[in-house]
């Protein structure tokens, strides 16, 4: 009897044991047969890692070569700057000696008017002003030349306006009442002129 008892324990643990293989093996499939099988999207770890890693490289990339065309470009505009600074650094001295300048000029005029007897005071005025010129020059500095060219407001400063002799005068400068000067071919001085209407 002891050993029928044990006979039919042994057999109904085996059962139990199928039975939960058998219930395991249900779960499984049934998981598997649950779960979404979208081959599509599927792509390898290591195919995910690279692509990150490109994308990063490619930003890392990207930036680089944006800040290295801003510093590009900030040094090239420095230099210019400093170019420029050096190039018209003498246009404040410049500007104040213009009126030394005009006043050269009508003395000059002046002795044309005169008499003979200031001919060689004329002359050595003259001396003064041409080398005083040539200096100005040699930096840079060169007049307009005003006298039957048409009016342009970047050049020049209308005084007044005077109806013209001939047609060919109108819109043109007629008179120069104060000479204009670039320095490096800017406008540090305009001409004041007169207009033909």
């Amino acid at each position: 009897m002891i050993g029928k008892k044990k006979k039919e324990e042994k057999k109904t643990m085996e059962r139990t044991k199928v039975n939960s293989s058998h219930d395991d093996d249900v779960e499984v499939q049934e998981i598997t047969e649950n779960s979404p099988r979208d081959t599509s999207d599927k792509v390898s770890p290591g195919t995910t890692a690279t692509t990150d890693l490109a994308e990063q490289v490619s930003e890392l990339n990207d930036r680089y070569l944006r800040l290295y065309s801003e510093f590009d470009n900030y040094r090239k505009r420095t230099l210019k700057e400093k170019i420029d600074l050096s190039k018209y650094a003498s246009a404040e001295i410049i500007t104040k000696l213009l009126p030394v300048l005009d006043d050269f000029e009508r003395a000059i005029r002046a002795f044309d008017v005169s008499s003979d007897a200031g001919r060689s005071l004329k002359e050595g005025v003259a001396l003064i002003y041409n080398k005083f010129l040539s200096i100005l020059n040699q930096q840079g500095l060169e007049p307009m030349r005003t006298a039957g060219q048409p009016f342009d407001t970047d050049f020049h400063e209308a005084i007044t306006n005077i109806p013209a002799a001939n047609p060919d005068e109108k819109g043109k400068i007629v008179d120069e009442v104060e000479k204009g000067y670039l320095l490096n071919g800017k406008v540090i001085r305009y001409a004041k002129v007169v207009v033909g209407s």
